[in-house]
């Protein structure tokens, strides 16, 4: 599986690793990785250091949610844990590798990112653009499936697990609009305690490099890129179009509400 989504929660070992309590611009602190123990990590360098514009992303998505979540569903939000690995993890799933592409584990509530996926998968093997506003989509993606657990919704994609229609692809379109809805407060969300918000501008340019990348690892892409048939039945994420669907929806709508995409026809 070479793009982003959940692992299926199975019993194992415990996470290892991952991005430490939240730090505002300015404030350096230490990311622990897998290969990397202790990359130290200066929020300012977001815009030029992957990992710590996956710190930074998670602390915009955390300033988002902790807003959004309780104004639109009357819950509070809870953080989940970001583990920053290299090559490969040992989860409350199971074992996994960076050849899975960056996932979510309901078992433990962790997103868990190889930063290489990026460059050598998402650009180099997908054709994605190697864009800072991609990665961002892509952790937002996987928070997306943190709030799935939250609502109850993470566990249909096992009960029904491939096809175009089906709850494994809901689910992942479902994390595209939740994606699309972060994008679409990020910028006027304020910080904690009514500081500025963490990402300054998402340009029209941005936002065309997203959606960009949620049509690159659609799952028609993925398969026709490989040099394989496309097989819709065989689906587990989407097709292009769909991706790039359900993205612009939670983008332009900025609903919970309009992320339904277990009630909508796909």
């Amino acid at each position: 599986m070479e793009h982003s989504g959940v692992l299926p929660d199975r019993s194992g070992p415990g996470r290892r690793g991952g991005v430490p309590p939240r730090g505002r611009e300015g404030d350096g602190h230490d990311v622990p990785t897998e290969r990397e123990p202790g990359h130290q990590c200066d929020l300012r360098q977001a815009n030029t250091d992957t990992v710590c514009r996956i710190v930074a992303t998670t602390e915009s998505l955390e300033d988002v949610w902790s807003s959004e979540l309780p104004a639109q569903a009357g819950m509070r939000w809870v953080q989940p844990h970001t583990t920053v690995f290299t090559g490969d993890v040992d989860t409350a799933c199971g074992a996994a590798s960076s050849a899975v592409g960056p996932f979510y584990c309901p078992a433990d509530q962790d997103v868990y990112i190889d930063p290489a996926f990026f460059d050598e998968v998402l650009v180099g093997r997908l054709g994605a653009p190697p864009s800072g506003a991609a990665q961002m989509y892509v952790v937002a993606h996987e928070f997306g499936h943190h709030l799935q657990t939250m609502l109850g919704d993470i566990r249909r994609s096992q009960q029904d697990p491939r096809g175009p229609s089906s709850a494994a692809v809901r689910v992942e379109l479902q994390a595209d609009c939740y994606a699309g809805l972060w994008a679409h407060y990020a910028t006027s969300t304020p910080g904690p305690g009514g500081g500025d918000p963490l990402l300054e501008s998402l340009t029209d340019e941005d936002v065309d490099e997203i959606v960009r990348t949620a049509e690159a690892i659609g799952d028609d892409h993925i398969q026709s890129s490989g040099g394989a048939r496309v097989d819709p039945g065989s689906w587990t994420h989407g097709s292009s179009q769909m991706r790039r669907q359900w993205f612009l929806t939670g983008y332009d709508q900025g609903s919970i509400r309009a992320c339904d995409t277990f009630g909508a026809r796909v």
